[in-house]
């Protein structure tokens, strides 16, 4: 809910603190930079001892940490330091939370995984529903509403983790191999990491730039470019949940290759088009092909290190949510030059390297 309620928040940010593109990006490099740090060092320790204090301490940091922004508007450095915090708790809850999704599958790891990160997806949506009615009618102090889910949240997980995790050992011995037969496949998880780097890039660019685009290109209000976010995950939550099922059954890197297919020409065209109406219609081809290619990435991740799935989920979900973020300065930078529109140009070029990988790609070893 934190990923998707922090780009609703910048245009409303800019305008308060006069913050230039490239500043207002730098809280969301801040985000993906602590989580992208520290998500592989929680993926070990999810391999090596099983912690349920990540999961809810994770939920709790992340909403409190991006809750305190809005109280700091003046105070750049703050808000900095509280989108860090935001970024810890994000990585504290991936790994532990993947690697349980990943064993509670059974043989359907495609359709549990795209459970669990069409739970993030919806999260994403309805963060800008919440922040922004709150910013708008009670002033940037609105972000504590943050805080309230996040402490809810925190609780629920500490009753419910003995189950889950009961429930996972179950499944998971009725197909697990001997660790023995188990072997990782190094080479093959370096080369997917660029394609999920790639998908990441696409991902944080449009939900971090297309509000700002909405209002400052278009000429739309700021309510309603927070609403983009939403609209694109509510989207790719269908989609999330229908790739999860296909990849189970046509195999993970041809589904992977569909999305990326359906989405080369789509974020091509996207700036070309000037009329409102148009411009959510072509959004949606973009989440299609977007939200596809997400799971299959993330389960073909963990199949190609069985041996480390705790690490794999926090690679690939750390580059999944982190490295868009990393280089969004880059591309508010180039957006303070040259324009939004010059921007996601730019990012049309991401999906064909996606396919590229997508084409090389060798499946794991059973």
């Amino acid at each position: 809910m934190n990923s998707g309620a922090l780009p609703a928040m910048l245009p409303f940010l800019i305008a308060a603190g006069n913050l230039k593109y490239a500043e207002a990006a730098g809280l969301t490099f801040a985000v993906a930079i602590s989580s992208t740090l520290t998500q592989p060092i929680f993926g070990i320790l999810a391999d090596k001892m099983s912690k349920p204090r990540f999961l809810p301490f994770g939920v709790l940091f992340a909403g409190c940490g991006l809750s305190l922004i809005g109280f700091f508007p003046n105070h750049y450095w703050i808000m900095f330091i509280a989108a860090l915090t935001c970024g810890i708790g994000i990585a504290a809850f991936h790994p532990e939370g993947a690697r349980i999704s990943n064993k509670m599958g059974g043989k359907k790891k495609g359709s549990s995984m795209s459970l669990f990160t069409v739970g993030g997806n919806i999260g994403i949506g309805v963060g800008p529903l919440i922040v922004t009615p709150a910013l708008v009618y009670l002033g940037l102090r609105g972000s504590f509403v943050l805080a309230i889910p996040a402490i809810v949240m925190c609780i629920v997980l500490f009753f419910l983790y003995p189950r889950m995790r009961s429930y996972a050992e179950e499944n998971e011995k009725k197909l697990e191999k001997p660790q023995g037969e188990l072997r990782n496949e190094w080479l093959k998880f370096l080369w997917l990491s660029i394609a999920i780097a790639c998908r990441s890039i696409i991902a944080h660019s449009l939900n971090t730039f297309l509000p700002l685009y909405w209002v400052n290109e278009l000429y739309q209000s700021k309510a309603t470019g927070g609403m983009l976010v939403t609209f694109i995950t509510f989207i790719g939550s269908i989609v999330t949940i229908i790739s999860g099922r296909l990849a189970d059954r046509y195999g993970m890197n041809r589904i992977i290759k569909i999305g990326w297919v359906i989405l080369i020409p789509s974020v091509f065209f996207l700036t070309y088009l000037t009329n409102p109406v148009l411009v959510i219609l072509m959004l949606v081809p973009i989440s299609i092909g977007n939200f596809m290619v997400n799971t299959p990435l993330i389960v073909l991740g963990q199949q190609y290190l069985p041996k480390n799935v705790g690490f794999a989920s926090g690679i690939t979900l750390g580059l999944g949510v982190s490295i868009g973020g990393v280089v969004a300065p880059l591309l508010g930078r180039y957006a303070d030059m040259y324009g939004l529109s010059s921007t996601i140009k730019l990012l049309a070029l991401l999906p064909i390297l996606g396919i590229i990988v997508a084409i090389f790609s060798k499946p794991p070893r059973q």
